[in-house]
């Protein structure tokens, strides 16, 4: 029987109510928050003003003037009821390719430039999280990062940023590295970094305090000018899938997206969050079949 805590509400100032499920990062958790949000914003509730799903909770900013807020609590209570059982929720989402250049020279030079911050100050990023989590080499940790797809949970820190979790991974096997001493002031736009068990993809430059890793071929951001327009790739519920790609085929890619020719690998799923439960990493396989 799988069964989650009672979801606790709590008002914060007189425009949000903030709704947790659990205190821990667990999948299930996440996905509870995921199915309470869509059925939110599907509802159209008048006086909602925003909705912010994060990984173990959400957020709900309202206006007073137009929904009462002991009203929309009890509307989220409600909601809350019907998507309290697992076994019954169906998400759609959809599974995104991220070609990644592990170990890559431009994540080597910012570990060498801020290794001050860093635990092993002798190690590169890389290098670090390969030996804490005892692969034997570079391949055998690649294989391991890039064979599971990530879940989007949470979105923030930047524009267009997205925590990402891994599915289908024993817990006792699950990637984690600590963040670093102290943030870094500069990381590259496209680097991909991991903090606790968390996967983070920087979209743009700026700073950061997880480990590097690898740099994706492909933004995750895009503005255009003519006309005005902000691509964001992340959303919340995504799988992402990293492939590892050698340096030429990083140029290739990188060529194909400053030309514009560049189309995303991506295919749309219906998640059911039951079979996932009961068959795991068997389930996600079967999601990938076709795809990787």
């Amino acid at each position: 029987m799988y069964t989650l805590p009672e979801t606790r509400f709590d008002f914060a100032g007189d425009e949000y109510i903030f709704a947790e499920i659990s205190r821990d990062m667990s999948p299930l958790s996440h996905f509870k928050a995921l199915a309470i949000t869509n059925e939110l914003t599907r509802r159209q509730i008048p006086g909602i003003l925003e909705i912010c799903p994060s990984n173990a909770s959400y957020l709900v900013r309202f206006n007073p003037d137009l929904i009462p807020a002991r009203e929309l609590l009890d509307d989220l209570k409600e909601i809350d009821l019907t998507k309290s059982n697992p076994l019954e929720l169906h998400l759609s989402s959809r599974i995104v390719e991220i070609p990644t250049w592990y170990d890559d020279p431009k994540t080597r030079e910012y570990s060498r430039r801020f290794k001050n911050k860093h635990h092993h100050p002798e190690l590169t990023d890389f290098d670090y999280v390969v030996k804490i989590n005892g692969y034997r080499d570079k391949k055998s940790f690649i294989e391991a990062h890039s064979s599971l797809p990530y879940l989007i949970t949470m979105m923030g820190f930047m524009p267009g940023a997205g925590w990402q979790f891994p599915l289908g991974s024993e817990k006792e096997r699950t990637i984690q590295a600590p963040k670093y001493l102290s943030p870094r002031t500069d990381t590259p736009e496209r680097a991909v970094g991991l903090g606790g068990g968390f996967t983070f993809l920087y979209p743009v430059a700026g700073p950061g305090s997880y480990q590097l890793i690898g740099r994706s071929a492909v933004p995750t951001v895009r503005v255009s000018p003519n006309p005005p327009d902000i691509f964001f790739l992340a959303r919340p519920g995504d799988l992402w899938k990293y492939r590892s790609i050698d340096e030429k085929e990083y140029m290739r890619i990188q060529e194909e997206v400053a030309l514009g020719t560049y189309t995303y690998k991506q295919k749309d799923i219906e998640f059911s969050v039951g079979d996932y439960l009961k068959m795991e990493r068997s389930y996600i396989e079967a999601l990938l079949e076709g795809f990787s």
